[in-house]
This record gives structure tokens, sequence and C-alpha cells, in this order.
């Protein structure tokens, strides 16, 4: 078989020329294979017929082998020729044929250089597109955490006015002023809790 790797060819067929030959090779194999058979199979039967024979179906199979061996070698010549042919004329494309999807290399040529700095552009632009998305990514997380807590702040101010509705229903005017007293009153009462506290343990102690 052919060692020429025929990508073009392959990219135009959609197959290897010699993957396409190796399987017509296999299929006339197996087909010189069974006609070898069915031919020793005739063979037998015709001898069955004859009597006091004394060609016994060990030496036919022999004879049979041998055959095929012959045949299997004159076979194993022609598609070698045959091979040749066709990798080289039939299944060849031309070095002047371009391809359609080919066809704006030859409109647009470029050379290594171009192609090598084609190539680091893209891994750049990639690079850019990665981090762009990775921030875009970090600002729809911190938008959602500003909306928690948007959420948390509206219902703190909820809660307030409505705190701020029940101290006028009870006759304060202003919520924060009665807030303030109330934490310094609150205040008191622990200061006040704590004295109580010492005084307690200096009692138990005496």
């Amino acid at each position: 078989m052919s060692v020429d790797p025929m990508t073009y060819e392959a990219q135009f067929f959609g197959f290897t020329p010699q993957t396409c030959m190796l399987r017509i090779y296999i299929a006339f194999q197996d087909y010189l294979f069974e006609v070898m058979q069915a031919v020793e199979q005739v063979i037998l039967k015709k001898l069955d017929g004859i009597p006091d024979c004394e060609v016994s179906p060990v030496q036919i199979r022999k004879c049979t082998e041998k055959f095929l061996c012959f045949m299997k070698g004159r076979f194993d010549n022609l598609f070698g020729k045959m091979e040749q042919l066709f990798l080289q004329l039939i299944l060849r494309i031309p070095p002047n044929i371009l391809l359609p999807e080919d066809k704006s290399q030859e409109m647009h040529p470029y050379t290594e250089e171009e192609f090598q700095s084609l190539q680091k552009e893209i891994e750049q632009l990639e690079e850019k597109y990665r981090v762009e998305l990775y921030t875009h990514q970090a600002l729809l997380a911190e938008l959602e955490e500003q909306k928690i807590v948007q959420d948390k702040l509206k219902q703190t101010l909820t809660l307030f006015d409505e705190l701020e509705n029940v101290g006028r229903d009870h006759g304060t005017s202003d919520f924060r002023e009665s807030l303030v007293s109330l934490v310094q009153n609150s205040r008191k009462l622990q200061h006040i809790r704590d004295n109580v506290e010492k005084e307690g343990k200096k009692l138990n102690i005496l």
C-alpha cells in the first residue's frame, strides 16, 4: 500500500484513497477464498460419484491450497499495478487544482510569519474574551449581592415605618427620639442590673 498520506484527496473524497484500495483488496481476496471453497466442494462431490477413486479429500485440500496460493500471488501482483494506477491517476487530485473551500487561500495568500502572527492575535483575543467573561460574571454576582442588600434595606425601612406608625398611634410624635430614649433607658437598666448582681454577690460572700 502507498505511504503517501494524500490528505488533500482525503479532504475532497471524505476518505483516504488508501483505505478505499484496502477495502477493495479485502473484498477481492474474500471473494477469491469463497470461490476456491466452492470449487473444492464441487470437486469432492464429483469424486464421490466415481467408484474406487484413490484421490482423498486431504489431497484435494492440499491441491486447493496450493492453487489458492498461486492465484493469490497473481492477484497481489495485478492489484499492485491497479493500486498504482488508482492512486496516481484516478484518485489523485492534480497539484494545479484547488478545492472550493481553499479558493480563498489562492485569492489571499499569506506567509508562515503572517500565519503565526494571526495565530498569536487569535490567542490574545481569546484570552481577552476570557478575562471579559470573568469580569462580566463577577459584575453579575456583585449586582445580585447588591440586590439582596437592597431588599434587606427595604425590609428594614419598612419595619422602621411600621414602628413609627405604632409610636404615633400611642402618642409618640417622633419615633427616632423615642428610639434613642429607649436605647438610653435600656443601658440604664442594664447598668442597674449589673450593680444588683454585684451587690448580690457581696451579700453571698458575707
